[in-house]
């Protein structure tokens, strides 16, 4: 008689851990956000309560007799915002504060990340001056860096003209001329951040891969490319949203620069248009729902742009 043989047990397959950065978030627990709470809770008090100060305002008629208590406040919902959004102007502003924050972003990383890759290149003393030069233009006030650029390029007493034989050219008259001197003192003051940050990052790729790279024969721009700015993508990512958050809402240089938002405010940006409909016009609710159009602007392309590295695999 055969005797049957029982089969060996089966042992449970381990579940498989979850992959991806929800996976990890998930086996790490709330350790995270216990580390996070301090600043969290600082950020939150803040923030918080200005933006919910900005967003009551925006929905209320509120203009100087209101402050004054002359008049009692009223609610209009969004009113205001239709209001805004009916103003050919705020479109007209809206559209030049996006050209112009891309042109000073675009510059500022192309300034930042070439002489980052210079800092590379360079000897100890050269490298040393140019930090500390940067870290100077990075460290002086908005205001100061502003009128040292009113300065060098005025009409009379400028010493760019001079050099460039222009005579007694006026760079805040025209338009595109006015822009151009405040995307140059932007990015002055601007580059330092993404020199340092991805000079620091390119310090830490390994000496090895830029060696092979050079024995194949890849020219500099064939190594930043292929090389260097793949492996860098996460800090470029976080200067590329920090220059857009800068550049977007800029107020001072132009303020300075082009005297409140040139002639006929042929200069105006978001920033110094909310800052007339608030203060010069009296109308804080206005300003307070075109600063509320800009926080939601903001918010939306950072957003889409982190959404759009998560979708390729990047790790923030």
């Amino acid at each position: 008689m055969a005797v049957r043989k029982r089969p060996a047990p089966r042992t449970a397959t381990p579940p498989r851990p979850p992959r991806g950065p929800r996976g990890r978030a998930r086996r790490a627990g709330p350790t995270p956000w216990l580390y996070l709470a301090p600043a969290l809770v600082v950020l939150g008090g803040l923030l918080a309560y200005p933006v919910y100060q900005l967003g009551l305002i925006s929905l209320f008629h509120y203009t100087q007799a209101q402050v004054s208590g002359g008049e009692p406040t009223t609610f209009r919902g969004l009113g205001n915002y239709a209001e805004l959004f009916a103003d050919e102007q705020f479109w007209q502003v809206l559209l030049t504060t996006v050209l112009f924050a891309a042109a000073c972003v675009v510059s500022t990383l192309a300034v930042g990340c070439a002489l980052a890759v210079l800092l590379t290149r360079v000897r100890a003393v050269p490298r040393l001056a140019l930090m500390l030069a940067a870290l100077g233009a990075w460290a002086t006030p908005a205001v100061t860096g502003s009128t040292v650029w009113l300065l060098l390029f005025d009409a009379d007493f400028g010493p760019v003209n001079r050099i460039l034989g222009l005579g007694d050219h006026s760079w805040t008259y025209g338009r595109y001329s006015a822009f151009l001197l405040v995307l140059l003192e932007v990015v002055w003051c601007s580059f330092p951040f993404v020199m340092v940050t991805v000079y620091a990052g390119i310090r830490a790729v390994p000496a090895e891969v830029l060696e092979a790279a050079a024995l194949d024969g890849a020219s500099q721009w064939r190594v930043w490319r292929s090389v260097l700015a793949p492996m860098l993508r996460p800090i470029l990512v976080v200067v590329t949203i920090q220059s857009v958050i800068w550049d977007f809402k800029v107020f001072t240089q132009i303020y300075v620069m082009t005297g409140g938002g040139g002639i006929a405010g042929q200069n105006l940006v978001l920033n110094v248009y909310a800052y007339q409909k608030a203060f010069a016009s009296s109308q804080y609710s206005l300003g307070a729902a075109i600063g509320v159009v800009m926080l939601l602007i903001l918010l939306a392309v950072t957003l889409v742009y982190l959404r759009l590295l998560r979708r390729q695999g990047e790790e923030l």
